[in-house]
């Protein structure tokens, strides 16, 4: 395998709570119901906690449908645990409930393989992949490490001291990251010392309160804090800079890795046609919508749509992918 990896698939903070209902905007003649995409008592679960990639992508797509009149009601709601697949294994349950759909990614797929889950994502129905975005290295701003080199410097002499936190179970991205970082680095991946969280909303709080050494999260989870200058943002996964943001990719500081993480919607088995097109309609119209593009800018995410057969292709694809990397890492 080459040095480097990039796993490719499908919103600033909006608000942590555990359930939100996103409030209906007054119809108009311009409505969803012309559109054919009401889907009347829709609900989108988020199978991590409340601040992490796959909550705000769900709560901003949610509020930009309604925003420009596709559906209403929508129902956000976390149904955290085991990495995603407490989640997953619930939405497979809802066999034929064309109102009920995941917000998902690479970390489900992780965690399905690390978790020897029963369920898996081909046991969905691929609805859409929406986007990609780069991960992000940060620490605390009182944290003694200015750049990346100094960190990886200090990684390197005593990687078990240096606990390295991420939003994702083994195998999901904010693992494969820094294990990737770890071997372009010289470091055994085996010796790194990771430490799990359910979402980027929990890492957070260990990455401010220092402990552990430093994080890796979706860009658009910490654009905020690194913004207000809360995190002090040492580098990139990806393989340009991002827009805005004051912080080298890995590649151009001599570390050969280029990898990006995305997420998506998936919705239970055995849906109809109907249902399923229906779905498949909403998001489309969704993606097409200057709200959603505003938010795509906003969170510094790149457009990666891809729907229906396409995506269950590419879901396969990542499946493999991920088996393949973790081997080569020897994890």
């Amino acid at each position: 395998m080459v040095a480097h990896v990039r796993l490719r698939t499908p919103l600033a903070l909006l608000g942590a709570a555990l359930l939100v209902l996103v409030a209906p905007p007054l119809l108009t003649t311009g409505s969803g119901a012309e559109t054919g995409t009401q889907i009347p008592g829709l609900r989108l679960m988020v199978p991590n906690t409340p601040g992490g990639g796959y909550d705000i992508t769900a709560r901003t797509a949610a509020k930009n449908a309604e925003d420009a009149e596709l559906t209403h009601n929508i129902e956000v709601f976390n149904l955290p645990g085991a990495g995603g697949t407490v989640g997953l294994t619930r939405l497979v349950g809802e066999h034929g409930n064309g109102k009920l759909a995941m917000s998902m990614g690479l970390g489900v797929v992780g965690a399905a393989r690390s978790n020897h889950s029963p369920k898996t994502l081909a046991d969905t129905t691929p609805i859409a992949r929406l986007t990609e975005e780069q991960d992000v290295v940060v620490v605390a701003k009182n944290s003694p490490y200015k750049t990346i080199d100094q960190l990886v410097r200090a990684w390197k002499k005593n990687p078990g001291k240096l606990p390295v936190g991420g939003g994702s179970s083994p195998g999901g991205p904010d693992h494969l990251a820094p294990m990737l970082m770890a071997r372009a680095a010289g470091i055994a991946p085996k010796q790194v010392n990771y430490v799990p969280f359910d979402g980027g909303g929990e890492l957070l709080a260990s990455i401010l309160g220092s402990k552990v050494a430093f994080g890796v999260s979706g860009v658009g989870e910490y654009l905020d804090q690194i913004k207000s200058g809360e995190l002090r943002l040492l580098a990139v996964t990806g393989p340009k800079r991002v827009k805005g943001l004051d912080g080298p990719t890995l590649k151009e500081s001599g570390y050969d890795v280029d990898f990006t993480n995305w997420r998506g919607i998936v919705a239970p088995p055995g849906l109809s046609d109907a249902e399923r097109k229906k779905l498949t309609g909403l998001v489309r119209k969704l993606h097409a919508s200057p709200e959603w593009k505003k938010s795509l800018k906003t969170n510094g995410w790149d457009d990666a749509f891809l729907t229906g057969d396409e995506f269950g292709d590419f879901l396969a694809a990542q499946d493999k992918r991920v088996v393949s990397v973790l081997k080569e890492l020897g994890l």
